[in-house]
């Protein structure tokens, strides 16, 4: 193997060791697999070091998993190639059903080579930040969410009701403060669930003011306030949407988008039979959640409301524009949809796919710093 040869290195990765696996340009040489290393980056630079005297160029890729892109920044940082690739991407043969570490690497880098692994987006440390900050903040909704519903089973299970409506505002509160349980017992576990939720209130409340904060020096901070010009689309799901999504103009095409949201329709067409099933769900459940989120405002007429007009006033015209657009088509859209006897879930889901667009078209009018 000549000194200027490259060397295509399949790693597997776990949270305690790295099996690696690397094979030469020649596609009749055989994958060598030099097993498992420790997960530090001393380790992963031992194994480079080894590498280098096997090849002058070395290209790695390892899976996308819960050990995040650590390992991906640390190769790059010393100037390596590195994909990280999805697992659901890579191409696997029918008939094999042996499944181990050395497998799985050794089929990364004869698939490196053969250049039939496609690499996932790597977000930015900062972009990684404040992704992490709106699902922290998710987290906490949902976490809220089931200290309610715990409350409010335990009120029926002892038929303790409210006369007013349970919308947990000041007089729903007040009076969860007077509630008084017939033993002492059953009063300890009411008072835990009320501070629970209290807790998770102020929780949601903490992550929300420091997501607004990091998001003003962010560098997509102008395409979520842009977004915000779209009807459905207020703070939380622009930074949830562009936060997990990215910098929208990495894609070519809105169709692009909308599949990689996993919103459009899946198929299988043999011959003149043709079905489309339901949507694909595949991409960013997060992101995907908030554009269904939002697309439940087009149920409505078009019109542009005093929050949207707020929203709006230091915008571009041609963001403006754009906005309108899509409030005359979404909002038309699904009222004809409704009138046909679609069910509203399935009307909404369409919304949100055509709002992915939307999305797309505004942020291209955006400038963005890299």
């Amino acid at each position: 193997m000549s000194e200027s040869s490259t060397i295509f290195v399949g790693l597997d990765q776990h949270k305690e060791s790295i099996t690696v696996s690397y094979v030469g340009a020649d596609r009749s040489l055989e994958p060598i697999c030099l097993g498992p290393i420790g997960p530090r980056t001393s380790d992963v630079d031992a194994m480079v070091r080894k590498l280098q005297s096997k090849g002058k160029k070395l290209v790695f890729a390892y899976e996308a998993g819960p050990c995040g892109y650590g390992l991906y920044r640390h190769l790059t940082r010393k100037g390596y190639t590195c994909l990280v690739v999805a697992p659901a991407k890579i191409p696997r043969k029918p008939g094999d059903r042996v499944k181990n570490d050395k497998r799985d690497a050794t089929n990364l880098c004869r698939l490196l080579r053969s250049n039939d692994l496609k690499s996932v987006y790597v977000p930015q440390i900062a972009d990684e930040a404040v992704r992490d900050l709106c699902r922290a903040r998710e987290d906490a909704v949902s976490d809220l969410k089931a200290a309610k519903h715990r409350i409010k089973s335990f009120l029926l299970r002892h038929d303790i009701r409210f006369n007013g409506k349970a919308d947990w505002k000041t007089p729903h509160l007040r009076w969860l403060g007077e509630v008084k349980c017939e033993s002492s017992a059953q009063q300890v576990v009411f008072q835990e669930y009320v501070r629970a939720m209290a807790q998770g209130f102020e929780r949601v409340e903490r992550l929300e003011i420091e997501l607004t904060q990091h998001v003003k020096s962010w560098r997509l901070s102008p395409v979520v306030e842009a977004l915000q010009a779209l009807r459905g689309v207020r703070f939380t799901v622009a930074v949830t949407a562009i936060a997990e999504l990215g910098d929208l103009t990495r894609f070519e095409k809105p169709r692009q988008l909308m599949a990689f949201l996993g919103l459009h329709p899946s198929e299988h067409t043999s011959g003149e039979r043709r079905r489309l099933g339901g949507i694909t769900k595949t991409g960013n459940t997060h992101a995907r959640r908030a554009l269904v989120e939002g697309a439940w405002a087009y149920r409505f007429p078009a019109r542009v409301s005093k929050q949207i007009q707020a929203r709006q006033e230091k915008l571009p015209e041609a963001v403006r524009d754009i906005a309108w657009r899509a409030q005359v088509r979404l909002c038309k859209r699904f009222q004809k949809m409704i009138a046909r006897g679609k069910n509203a879930n399935i009307v909404v889901t369409a919304i949100a796919r055509e709002l992915a667009a939307f999305m797309w078209a505004i942020a291209k009018q955006v400038p963005v710093a890299a």
